[in-house]
């Protein structure tokens, strides 16, 4: 990315900014990372948008009718809506970049720091609820009314209010080992909910005979699919964010595979909406999993 601005602008870019965002101004990152644009702009933004227009439509549906929409979309929305947040923050960071605008760069960093945080939480969110359904079956319909939906509604509202008060604190001095501990508790949480899933999947629970037996089934090979695809997303994001963590810690930041990671990222922001268009039988090509 050829940056024609005074040398003095450039100085005050590198003064301000993170030491370890400085590269995105030398041309081999700044390649990448314009690569990585292009891929979210034809890739996740139309995906985003598609998921959206359908959760408008059952919206419709069912506005005239008493159903509810289950926890998991509602997660997968947010997920969604925190992917068009990110896109908004590349946007300005690239855009802050091309004409040396500091504090443009400074506001699209603030936006993607924010959306890590968020996207990490929803997945969670997502394993704990389809952890719920399969291993609590009883106490996960009891959540299915009212109180389920304010304790839903509640722990999205803490995960939006929590890392924007969080997010500044990291702009002003990265927080590695609170970063690399979220991301560890994080990881820890899916790999419970998904053994737990695995072991009631393998051992056949009272009255789950026959037919009803296979009905069941297929609920909970659901759930464990979907709680595997967020468990091996989030490993390569773990590792990702350790050999980062490593790399910063020691100040020996190699720059293009910090700037790599945002691609190493590319899955996590898939996953969701995939699985979303997959129950809602967009993806025709993955019903045979389910089968």
């Amino acid at each position: 990315m050829a940056l024609d601005s005074p040398s003095s602008n450039d100085s005050l870019l590198h003064q301000i900014l993170p030491n370890e965002m400085e590269c995105l101004i030398s041309r081999p990152s700044s390649l990448i990372f314009l690569s990585f644009y292009i891929t979210i702009t034809l890739l996740i933004l139309p995906i985003c948008i598609f998921v959206l227009y359908l959760g408008l439509q059952r919206w419709r549906q069912r506005s005239s009718t008493s159903s509810t929409t289950s926890h998991s979309d509602i997660f997968t929305f947010h997920m969604v809506l925190i992917e068009l947040v990110d896109y908004s923050g590349f946007t300005l960071y690239l855009y802050g970049l091309y004409t040396v605008h500091v504090i443009i760069y400074r506001v699209g960093y603030f936006v993607v720091c924010f959306t890590w945080y968020g996207r990490n939480s929803f997945h969670v969110l997502t394993c704990v609820e389809r952890y719920l359904a399969v291993v609590h079956p009883v106490t996960y319909m009891n959540l299915k009314g009212e109180r389920g939906v304010r304790i839903r509604n509640i722990c999205i509202g803490c995960v939006w209010l929590i890392f924007i008060a969080v997010t500044p604190l990291n702009i002003e001095k990265p927080l590695f080992y609170f970063d690399l501990s979220l991301t560890i508790i994080a990881l820890g949480i899916v790999f419970f909910c998904s053994m737990s899933v695995l072991c009631v999947l393998i051992r056949p629970g009272p009255g789950e005979q026959g037919g009803d037996r296979k009905i069941v089934d297929q609920s909970k090979r659901r759930a464990f699919f979907t709680i595997m695809a967020i468990l091996a997303i989030m490993l390569v994001n773990c590792c990702a964010n350790l050999m980062w963590f490593v790399s910063a810690v020691s100040g020996e930041t190699i720059c293009e595979m910090a700037v790599a990671d945002n691609w190493l990222s590319l899955p996590s922001s898939l996953v969701l909406p995939l699985l979303f268009l997959h129950r809602a039988g967009t993806l025709t090509c993955c019903k045979k999993i389910t089968k």
